[in-house]
């Protein structure tokens, strides 16, 4: 049973969004219903971490790529792109200012 769980929690979109003391309750409940041998507990809480962090990793990832293919679909000018268009004025403004004053 306690390798069922262990696997399902691995594959899991829930995985992504575990906590460490959700993760070391669930062990210390394990434990207790003699599902895992208490010296395993620490491997445990271990693997399910790093599975854990790699899943948030992934979910992260992928929301971003989805929040970006919707601000691109949606023409919106990125951060970046504007910090450069306004550098840009603000130089062609300065430009500006120095060749009135020449005259």
């Amino acid at each position: 049973m306690f390798d069922l769980i262990k696997k399902t929690m691995f594959t899991g979109l829930g995985l992504a969004f575990l906590t460490k003391e959700k993760i070391e309750d669930m062990a210390k409940g394990f434990a207790d219903e003699g599902e895992i041998k208490k010296k395993d507990i620490k491997k445990f809480i271990d693997q399910l971490s790093e599975k854990s962090e790699e899943a948030r990793k992934k979910v992260d990832g992928r929301i971003e790529k989805i929040v970006k293919a919707a601000l691109e679909k949606m023409n919106l000018v990125s951060r970046d792109d504007f910090l450069k268009l306004e550098k840009q004025v603000k130089q062609l403004q300065k430009a500006l200012k120095e060749e009135k004053a020449k005259k």
